[in-house]
């Protein structure tokens, strides 16, 4: 995909979330606070964070207990390890399944504009199985958005991991919610 088609595609996709967040009657936005949204805040799309990662399916899939945002725990499988280089740095993500039989691969993360410049307790990536898998996987950070608790307390959702917490700055997707004013 030529990279102006890549940024319209990531941009239009944020539109129609921005739109479903601020109308829909499932949006995680309190309803009393709906009229005044305004969207999300991003970072700026970047085909850096459009990252080709080697997924290595792990052997020996444990069991791990996440912690939950209301204090619950959420049972996961560690499924996948994913590979692959930010800039300079290897960087190796966890990803997980609640369900064995599920395509999708869960892949909380934490990073060094967490707390900051994103949400503290990390921003996640769904990662779907590719038909033709040649044990390369397109993890596209450009996606990576904020856990539904984010927006209102109503909500649960697993903390990342420490497993999964990576020491350089990951500056793509959405940023920090913004108080709703």
């Amino acid at each position: 995909m030529k990279p102006d088609n890549y940024v319209h595609k990531i941009e239009d996709f944020r539109k129609h979330k921005d739109h479903y967040f601020g109308s829909h009657q499932d949006s995680p936005i309190p309803s009393e606070q709906r009229e005044k949204f305004k969207g999300l805040e991003y970072f700026p799309v970047d085909p850096q964070f459009h990252v080709l990662a080697k997924m290595t399916e792990l052997e020996k899939k444990e069991k791990l207990e996440m912690q939950a945002s209301d204090g619950a725990k959420i049972e996961y499988i560690r499924w996948v390890k994913f590979t692959f280089k930010i800039g300079d740095n290897e960087v190796v993500l966890n990803g997980y399944k609640s369900d064995p039989h599920d395509d999708h691969i869960f892949v909380p993360f934490r990073d060094a504009t967490s707390g900051k410049e994103t949400y503290g307790a990390g921003r996640y990536l769904e990662v779907e199985h590719h038909e033709h898998n040649t044990g390369e996987w397109i993890l596209d950070f450009n996606m990576a958005y904020n856990p539904y608790c984010s927006y209102s307390p109503h909500f649960s959702c697993p903390l990342t991991p420490p497993e999964n917490w990576l020491d350089i700055p990951i500056r793509a997707g959405e940023k920090v919610p913004k108080e709703l004013e």
